[in-house]
């Protein structure tokens, strides 16, 4: 199974597909040089499956690309970050 991420900054949010069909999203608001992200849900039947991780790596990961900072109010990404501290430089300082 794999999982392809795209932003859709019309809609202000990622989305996560499997062979096209709508899995997962991950909603955000861009504030100067920050992403922050609010939501991020995954379709009850693919929950378990690695969608969300790759949901949370790929949104951050393009944050990195992109220079923003992250603020994470998702606690979905939040809880994913914690215990990835390798993308713990990506936390907006307050």
């Amino acid at each position: 199974m794999s999982v392809t991420v795209t932003d859709n900054p019309m809609g202000s949010r990622y989305e996560a597909r499997i062979d096209g069909a709508l899995v997962g999203v991950c909603e955000y608001e861009l504030a100067d040089d920050t992403i922050i992200f609010l939501h991020t849900v995954v379709a009850d039947e693919y929950e378990g499956q690695g969608v969300g991780t790759a949901l949370a790596r790929s949104v951050l990961d393009d944050a990195r690309a992109r220079g923003l900072q992250v603020r994470a109010l998702c606690p979905f990404i939040r809880g994913w970050m914690a215990r990835h501290p390798e993308y713990s430089d990506l936390i907006a300082q307050a």
